[in-house]
């Protein structure tokens, strides 16, 4: 069963306010994301994996993409964690990701 995740829900599951702003910045990220659809409803599931590994899924202010973080604070292990999870996430769902130079932040660019 494929259930699609709306604007809306998306907004919620990642612990955002719906407002004007929040409900135009997710559209246009669904919309700039090759293949958003696909992989979608795995992205509440995902965003509670990260966050054993103090991780989260979030908006990007910069680009139209969502974006994986961890925290600034993360330990050696909870970093090595974090980063076979997200490695690991993008691989099964066939993502292409695009990392942030010298950081561990990642867009979600799309499907391959």
């Amino acid at each position: 069963m494929h259930l699609e995740l709306t604007p809306e829900a998306l907004l919620t599951q990642l612990g955002y306010t719906k407002t004007e702003q929040t409900l135009k910045q997710i559209h246009d990220i669904m919309e700039n994301t090759n293949g958003f659809n696909k992989f979608s409803q795995h992205i509440p599931s995902f965003n509670d994996a990260l966050a054993v590994e103090k991780g989260f899924i979030a908006m990007s202010n910069s680009e139209n993409h969502l974006k994986i973080k961890c925290e600034e604070d993360i330990s050696a292990d909870n970093l090595s964690a974090f980063a076979e999870l997200v490695n690991h996430w993008a691989d099964k769902y066939k993502l292409e990701l695009k990392q942030v130079e010298n950081k561990n932040t990642y867009y979600i660019v799309g499907h391959k």
